[in-house]
């Protein structure tokens, strides 16, 4: 990516219209961390060729404002190499890839995207790549698709398509999704990509609240969005708050002395702390650090 922006900072993801050019030009007021213009799903056929055309001016709008730019393109074996074609023009951050079902359909982005940098003058390699996984195929392979290439930033899981492929009865609680989510999050982590949890789908903010509190818990660092209204919710639940950085901070320090003394763990506040939970107060504060909240 041309940003320097760490992906694991990259908190909400939001897809928006690709040829809704009044809500593209209001991305930026969402506050998402990436704004993603969608020429699959969310633009029908006859509107894509506006929203190539109008791609770069969006993206450099973007730009401007602060955020990750990206750009969901359609299957290669589609409408995705004429997409590509024109959005890289404007050079995206990130170029998304829907029903990505096996590693070949990485590889055959990156080299595409690799001529086109070549073709508008770009740095090469400069482009990322999120694989976005909406079928049980792609769900088995998840852990070689995000090693298929050194352009997969972050890979992300789909809510809608995946529970249509499964056959799945969606719900608000999303228990029907339960075990993709914890298995996707698992192969990310296996193949050392960050992973994006599935979007929340109602436009309600308790629920969306809910869904990204347990995505938390799964260890989840980034949300994907459909909903302009569901960024600032998504960003303040995946941020460490000031209570948390605190704590993480006596943890530390706590552990940290208790082996200075020669003793293996930290007892605190009647809690035995051993080094999984040390090193899980560690990664809180690494986080933090990348949102440049302060501790002591």
């Amino acid at each position: 990516m041309t940003t320097d922006i760490d992906p694991k900072a990259l908190r909400s993801w939001l897809f928006i219209d690709g040829a809704d050019e009044a809500a593209l030009a209001a991305g930026p007021a969402s506050e998402a961390d990436v704004l993603i213009q969608e020429l699959e799903d969310f633009t029908p056929p006859e509107m894509r060729p506006r929203a190539r055309e109008i791609s770069p001016d969006v993206l450099a709008a973007w730009k401007a404002a602060g955020a990750v730019t990206a750009v969901r393109v359609n299957p290669l074996d589609g409408d995705g190499m004429a997409d590509l074609t024109a959005i890289m023009r404007g050079a995206p951050d990130i170029v998304m890839l829907p029903k990505t079902a096996a590693p070949r359909h990485i590889v055959e982005l990156a080299a595409a995207i690799a001529r086109c940098e070549a073709d508008y003058d770009l740095e090469i390699g400069s482009t990322g790549i999120v694989p976005n996984i909406e079928q049980a195929a792609g769900l088995l392979q998840t852990f070689a698709i995000c090693g298929a290439s050194d352009r997969v930033v972050a890979c992300g899981v789909a809510s809608e398509d995946m529970a249509a492929d499964l056959g799945a009865e969606r719900g608000r609680d999303g228990i029907e999704l339960a075990y993709v989510r914890e298995r996707f999050h698992v192969e990310c982590v296996a193949a050392g990509s960050v992973s994006l949890d599935c979007p929340y789908t109602w436009t309600d903010l308790e629920g969306v609240t809910a869904e990204t509190q347990h995505a938390r818990r799964l260890g989840y660092t980034g949300k994907l969005a459909v909903h302009h209204a569901h960024p600032p919710v998504i960003n303040r639940l995946l941020t460490p708050s000031d209570t948390e950085v605190v704590e993480a901070g006596r943890i530390v320090a706590a552990f940290e002395a208790a082996r200075v003394a020669g003793k293996a763990r930290a007892e605190l506040d009647g809690s035995l702390i051993e080094v999984p939970i040390y090193l899980t107060a560690k990664r809180l504060l690494d986080r933090a650090a990348l949102f440049s909240i302060p501790h002591n």
